[in-house]
């Protein structure tokens, strides 16, 4: 079995992890993400939820076959609090995942050392809470066909067990399909073939 095409993930939102030193006091959350609009809201809402926090630092890693990734100290002293934090995905190879660490300070210097220690250390609590899954990389294929195919089409569909994702059936009809990655040749071929359906990736 090919699993090139594998990658992980976290299924849900992990919320409220509370770690703490010297009275300092760190908050872990986890969002699944897909963009960096995801991203800023979830930035946003915590700010406003902590809004007399001193720092929401955070680290984020979204995409599969090309990966971006940022981390952010938000004040902090460089590389304290942000690479911390992205370490811990990379430990855990999770991807289109963002972890916030807000920190409410307790009045006593923790020093570089002593952050890095807590962020890590709250980041992994909260990753340790994260019910981790395994997804696939798809490809998107949309199928265009006249009507009277249309049994042409669902038969194989229904042969490859493909899922549907979006379905426009009228007099001309569109079906966008998902495939695995390592199976999007052979139902790209399927189709390829078959006189009077159109098949092009997207």
């Amino acid at each position: 079995m090919d699993n090139s095409d594998l990658y992980k993930t976290i299924k849900a939102p992990v919320e409220g992890i509370l770690y703490k030193d010297k009275n300092s006091k760190f908050f872990g959350y986890a969002y699944p993400v897909s963009t960096e609009e995801d991203i800023k809201a979830h930035i946003e809402n915590l700010k406003k939820e902590h809004h007399s926090a001193r720092h929401w630092c955070y680290a984020y890693q979204i995409g599969t076959e090309n990966i971006s990734y940022r981390a952010n100290d938000d004040g902090e002293p460089s590389n304290s609090a942000g690479m911390p934090i992205y370490g811990q995905i990379q430990s855990f190879e999770v991807t289109n995942t963002l972890i916030i660490v807000v920190r409410y300070f307790g009045g006593v210097k923790l020093g570089v050392g002593g952050l890095i220690s807590a962020y890590k250390t709250t980041a992994q609590l909260t990753l340790d809470e994260a019910k981790i899954i395994e997804k696939t990389i798809n490809k998107d294929f949309l199928i265009t066909f006249d009507y009277k195919n249309m049994n042409t089409v669902m038969r194989v569909i229904k042969e490859k067990n493909l899922n549907i994702t979006h379905q426009k059936l009228e007099l001309d009809c569109q079906i966008t399909i998902s495939v695995r990655k390592t199976e999007a040749e052979s139902v790209f071929n399927a189709f390829d073939h078959l006189f009077e359906i159109k098949i092009k990736e997207i």
